[in-house]
């Protein structure tokens, strides 16, 4: 063996190697990439899987530029995408996972589940004569067994409580809406509350019909709660903040290496410029939310009441590749008015960024804003003389910290854990009959309480997973149960209508926004 072929096996760990015998056919301009593409489909031992290869390869390059660019598979494309579409092609149920069944927890109104016959707390044995129940399944797998192209058909076999047998249905897939507003209600005789989950396609649309609805109903002040809304589409972003700033106003600008500075300001009289606001985010207010929150505070428009967002300051475009698979590359930064940059420092730790939430939590930011400081080189001031920063997410006005009481460590845990929801989905699955006698939302508020028999069945769930607590701590979590328990049963009957105005008392970051627009 030749010294260079020696040294070229020592370099690579010992492997015998030869000469190579053949130029890969590659044409001027070609890329290093598809030569060894060629070699490898050409010379490689065994068939490879050249489809899968270059899915990995364009992923591992993706992951080497920022945190939010992305590739996504032809496989995964509508999995993605569907949720930012405003609607997508299914059978029209919510579901969760229970010890290894497919639970149906609300069937959508007017659905081809609903056309059909499924109802609420049924399971899901087969799916086209697969066995599904106790098979280690995950939610997108339920997904993908479920989802399909409409106007064609699924058969699934559920069990029913209380029949005898296997129930046989076969639902016609259709177009399923999916909604960006989770709610829009009154809190009081003038107090508005709309709760925002995403900025999609139809977002827009059904915000202004929830402002219209709630003008409708007297509002004269609104709680904008955005929440865990980690983002969407820009424009669907600059609409919403169009509503309640005047026209001229900036909104925001973006600017990229290959994208010059494009400004986008508010163009039309909004909904809501002569509306007094309040707009509520936290550490999962990410992007598009980011950019409404930061408009209007840099408008000194409103008062931003929470917790430090996410901290997401650049956009991606989606383009499509010649497989229908496609790639999220991030193009631009996007600025406040003020000139902020609100993207958080990022290096090649991408889960690091993404879980920097925990890094939060452990350096105490979470329960006092003392914690949190700025750069003096990230200050910024408004119009009215109002100190904001950039580099790390919109800090709120008002900033709401969690709450640090060891007597709640507790009942914390149970509901972290999801025991809580656990125990009110099978409390509403085995009094489903009994609970249906309330027909509205205010009937259930009125005459349903949390029973210390409910509570003893709530700890004795709680005591077989090892979870221990002293005496008054279990008596703080009796009281905090009457709310939260009570809101996710009512979640389980009437969906979100049911959750937020019962969960309202106990969420302070709400009870702060009333506060200040009360003063």
């Amino acid at each position: 063996m030749s010294v260079l072929l020696m040294l070229a096996g020592f370099m690579v760990g010992f492997y015998i190697i030869r000469g190579v015998r053949k130029t890969a056919p590659i044409v001027d301009g070609g890329s290093k990439f598809d030569e060894v593409m060629w070699y490898i489909g050409n010379d490689y031992v065994e068939q490879p899987d050249a489809h899968q290869l270059q899915d990995e390869a364009i992923a591992a390059m993706m992951e080497k530029l920022d945190p939010h660019s992305a590739y996504v598979s032809l496989e995964e494309f509508n999995e993605v995408n569907d949720p930012l579409l405003g609607s997508f092609d299914g059978i029209g149920v919510q579901f969760r996972l229970e010890k290894d069944t497919i639970a149906i927890v609300n069937v959508i109104k007017g659905g081809p589940s609903e056309k059909v016959g499924i109802l609420a707390g049924d399971r899901i044995i087969y799916v086209d004569d697969t066995l599904v129940a106790s098979k280690n399944l995950k939610n997108e797998d339920v997904m993908r067994k479920l989802k399909g192209p409409k106007n064609t058909k699924v058969r699934v076999k559920v069990l029913r409580r209380g029949v005898e047998g296997l129930l046989d249905y076969t639902i016609t897939r259709a177009a399923i809406p999916t909604y960006s507003v989770d709610i829009a209600y009154m809190l009081d005789e003038k107090i508005g509350y709309l709760k925002l989950s995403k900025f999609s396609a139809t977002t827009v649309e059904e915000f202004r019909k929830g402002v219209k609805d709630l003008k409708a109903q007297g509002m004269k002040e609104l709680v904008f709660d955005l929440r865990g809304n980690s983002g969407g589409y820009l424009t669907a972003a600059v609409d919403i903040a169009d509503e309640f700033l005047p026209k001229g106003s900036l909104i925001v600008y973006t600017e990229g290496r290959n994208r010059p500075r494009q400004y986008m300001k508010a163009r039309r009289h909004g909904m809501l410029e002569d509306i007094p606001v309040v707009v509520l985010i936290d550490g999962e207010s990410a992007s598009a939310s980011e950019i409404v929150a930061g408009a209007l505070q840099d408008n000194d428009r409103g008062t931003i009441i929470g917790r430090r967002s996410f901290g997401k300051g650049l956009v991606q475009e989606q383009i499509m590749l010649s497989d229908k698979s496609a790639i999220r590359l991030t193009v631009a930064r996007y600025y406040t008015p003020t000139g902020r940059c609100i993207q958080k420092p990022y290096d090649s730790d991408h889960e690091k960024y993404l879980l920097e939430s925990f890094e939060r939590l452990e350096n105490g930011e979470l329960f006092s804003e003392d914690s949190i400081h700025f750069a003096d080189s990230l200050k910024y001031t408004t119009p009215k003389g109002k100190t904001v920063y950039g580099g790390g997410g919109i800090m709120p006005d008002i900033y709401v910290p969690l709450p640090n009481d060891t007597l709640e460590y507790y009942f914390n845990r149970i509901v972290n854990l999801g025991l809580l929801y656990q125990y009110a989905f099978e409390y509403t699955d085995k009094h489903r009959q009994q609970l249906q006698r309330y027909k509205t939302v205010k009937a259930f508020d009125q005459g349903f309480e949390v029973s210390d028999v409910m509570f003893a069945e709530l700890l004795k769930l709680v005591d077989e997973k090892g979870i221990k607590g002293t005496d008054e701590q279990k008596q703080v979590a009796r009281r905090e149960a009457n709310i939260l328990l009570k809101a996710y049963i009512a979640r389980n009957l009437f969906d979100d209508e049911g959750f937020y105005p019962i969960y309202a008392p106990m969420d302070e970051i709400l009870q702060r926004a009333l506060e200040e627009l009360k003063k």
